[in-house]
C-alpha cells in the first residue's frame, strides 16, 4: 500500500474538537464501570476464588469478541464512513451497560459482554477519524491529544463510578448507559463525517478477518517489526492493568483509596504528557526517536515498579516515566502514515484487534505469576515478578523497534544514494 501524501488529509480543527469530546465521553462511560464490575461479578459468586475466576471469564469474553469485531468494524468504516460505525458503537455500549445492570445471572453477564465487545470499536474508528483529517506529519501530536482524552476519561470515570457504586452497585452502569446515549445524540446531530466518498473502499470479508488484518498490517511499507513492538508493549501494559491493585495490596497493604489515587496520578500524567508536552517534544524529536526514548523510559519504569519497597516510590516512578506515555501516539502515527488513505479504518482496527488479543492473554499470564509469589512477605522484591516480566517484554519491544528504525534509515539512505547516482 502506498504511503499517504501530505495532501491526503486536510486539517480540520473543528472536527478534531468534535472527536476529542466524543472520545472523552466514551472513556468516561467505560471508566465508570471499572471500580464496580468486579463487585458485580462477585455478587453472583460464593467465594473469592470463584469471583476471580469468573471475573477473568467476563474480561476474556469482552476481549475475544473485540479481537474479532474490531477489524470488521474498522473495514466497515472504510466502506460506509466513520460516523455511522461510531454511532453503532455508541448504541452497542449503551445496550451493554443497561443490560449489564439488569443481568441476574453470570451467563447473562458473559453474553452481554460478548455482544458489547463485538460492537465496540470506538477507539480504532476514532484513530482512523483523526488520520482522515490530519496530514501525516501532524498525526503524532493529534494522536497524543486523543490519548489525553483517554487519560482524562479514565480520571473522571472511575471516580464517578466509585461514588455512584457506593450508593448502589448497578447505578454506575445506568449512568454509563446514559453517557453512551448522550454520545449517540451528540454524534448523530453534531459530529461531522471525516471520510469523503471518493476515498472509501469496498468491504471484503477476507480483509476484515483479524488474522488477515494483522498480516496486512505487517505488510505495510514502513511497519514490519512494529507489529511485534505493539504486541510486546501492549502485553506488558495489560499485565500491569491486571495485577496493579492486587500487587500494591500484597506488597504495600494499599486499599481502594491508595489505588484510586495512584490511578488518578497515571491519568493526570497521561493528560499532561499527551495533551501538552507531546507537541513540544515532536518539534525536537522525530516520532521514531521519541518511540525509542519512550520504550527505554518505560522499560526502566516497569523494573522500578517491581523493585519498589515503599508505596510512595510507585508515585515517583509514575511521574518520572514521562516519556513512556509518548510511545503509543508515536507508533500509531508511524503506522497511520504508512497506510493508504482508504484503509485507515482497517489499519486502526487491526491495531485495536492486536491490543484486544493482548488484553485476553495478559490475565492468563500476569495473575498466575503474581499468585506464585504472593506468599512472600510485604515489601519483598520478589513480589514484583509480574513487573520484571513487563520490563523484559518492553525491552524486547525496544530492541525490535531499534532494529526496525535502523533498517528503515539504511533503506532510505540507500535509496537516496541510488537516486543520486541515477541523476
Amino acid at each position: 500500500m502506498s504511503e499517504s501524501s501530505p495532501t491526503a488529509a486536510v486539517p480540520r480543527p473543528a472536527a478534531m474538537r468534535f472527536i476529542m469530546l466524543t472520545v472523552l465521553i466514551d472513556m468516561m462511560a467505560i471508566g465508570l464501570i471499572i471500580p464496580v464490575l468486579p463487585a458485580l461479578v462477585g455478587s453472583f459468586t460464593g467465594s473469592n476464588a470463584d469471583q476471580a475466576f469468573w471475573y477473568g471469564v467476563v474480561t476474556f469474553a469482552f476481549g475475544i469478541a473485540n479481537f474479532f469485531g474490531s477489524p470488521i468494524l474498522g473495514a466497515l468504516s472504510d466502506r460506509f464512513g466513520r460516523r455511522p460505525v461510531l454511532l453503532l458503537g455508541f448504541c452497542g455500549l449503551a445496550l451493554n451497560f443497561f443490560a449489564t445492570a439488569m443481568s441476574t445471572a453470570l451467563w447473562m453477564l458473559i453474553a452481554v459482554r460478548l455482544v458489547g465487545g463485538a460492537m465496540q470499536s470506538n477507539a480504532a474508528v476514532a484513530n482512523a477519524y483523526v488520520a482522515d483529517i490530519t496530514p501525516p506529519e501532524d498525526r503524532a501530536r493529534r494522536f497524543g491529544m486523543l490519548g489525553a482524552m483517554f487519560g482524562l476519561g479514565f480520571i473522571l470515570g472511575p471516580v464517578m463510578g466509585g461514588l455512584l457504586g457506593a450508593i448502589h452497585l448497578q447505578l454506575p452502569f445506568f449512568a454509563a448507559g446514559v453517557l453512551a446515549l448522550l454520545n449517540l445524540a451528540y454524534g448523530y446531530f453534531v459530529l461531522p463525517e471525516s471520510l469523503p466518498v471518493e476515498r472509501r473502499r469496498a468491504f471484503e470479508w477476507k480483509r476484515a478477518s483479524p488474522l488477515n488484518a494483522l498480516k496486512e498490517l505487517s505488510r505495510l511499507k514502513g511497519v514490519g517489526l512494529l507489529v511485534a513492538v505493539i504486541a510486546f508493549t501492549g502485553l506488558a501494559q495489560f499485565i500491569l492493568y491486571t495485577v496493579w491493585v492486587l500487587y500494591t495490596s500484597f506488597k504495600f497493604g494499599w486499599g481502594p483509596m491508595e489505588n484510586g489515587w495512584s490511578l488518578a496520578v497515571v491519568g493526570v500524567v497521561s493528560v499532561i504528557v499527551q495533551g501538552v508536552l507531546l507537541g513540544r517534544l515532536l518539534k525536537r524529536y522525530s516520532p521514531q526517536r521519541l518511540a525509542v526514548l519512550g520504550l527505554i523510559s518505560s522499560t526502566v519504569a516497569y523494573a522500578l515498579y517491581g523493585a519498589a519497597t515503599e508505596g510512595w516510590m510507585m508515585f515517583v516512578v509514575i511521574v518520572a516515566n514521562l516519556l513512556g506515555f509518548t510511545v503509543a501516539a508515536a507508533i500509531q502515527s508511524i503506522i497511520s502514515s504508512a497506510a493508504d488513505a482508504s484503509t485507515q479504518g482497517q489499519t486502526m482496527g487491526a491495531v485495536s484487534s492486536l491490543n484486544s488479543l493482548m488484553a485476553v492473554v495478559a490475565p492468563a499470564v500476569g495473575a498466575p505469576l503474581l499468585a506464585s509469589v504472593s506468599h512472600f512477605p510485604g515489601g519483598d522484591w520478589r513480589i514484583g515478578a509480574p513487573f520484571y516480566l513487563c520490563a523484559a517484554l518492553q525491552a524486547v519491544g525496544l530492541v525490535l523497534a531499534w532494529i526496525h528504525f535502523r533498517g528503515a534509515r539504511r533503506a532510505r539512505h540507500a535509496a537516496g544514494s541510488a537516486a543520486g547516482i541515477t541523476a
